[in-house]
């Protein structure tokens, strides 16, 4: 029987791997600069990661249990984590919407937004390891 409460975890694929894609995707455009499509496409990749983190975030948050003990300690890491997440993600987001509606895209604010979306996909990863952490070593969702 499905529940509200299986939301958060089909949702958070979404976010993980598109923003991690998108950001290869980006490292491939600074290697290989002439391929503009890259740049785009790591864009849309970030747009939809974004969407996704969004939606992931709010699941979380209105969806799941609290937990005690140590899985609760993990579980506030994790949501600490899923904050920084989701504002540097749609900070990033910001940054590459205004370089591309003022044409910016060659300017050295693009090293902002590059260092931005590096923290993004660190963070990503780093909330979705407690995320597992808490699936796999205290059994949560199982």
């Amino acid at each position: 029987m499905f529940s509200v409460s299986h939301l958060h975890p089909l949702l958070v694929h979404f976010p993980i791997a598109l923003i991690i894609a998108g950001f290869f995707l980006e490292i491939f455009h600074l290697i290989f600069k002439k391929e503009k499509c890259l740049s785009r496409g790591a864009y849309y990749l970030l747009l939809l990661g974004s969407l996704g983190a969004i939606a992931a975030y709010l699941a979380g948050e209105f969806f799941t249990n609290d937990f005690a003990g140590v899985a609760g300690e993990v579980q506030e890491i994790h949501e600490l984590f899923a904050s920084i997440t989701l504002g540097t993600v749609i900070l990033t987001l910001l940054i590459r919407l205004y370089l591309m509606i003022k044409k910016k895209e060659e300017t050295s604010l693009i090293w902002v937004y590059f260092a931005l979306y590096t923290l993004s996909a660190i963070f990503v990863g780093i909330t979705g390891f407690y995320g597992g952490t808490l699936v796999f070593s205290y059994m949560i969702g199982i």
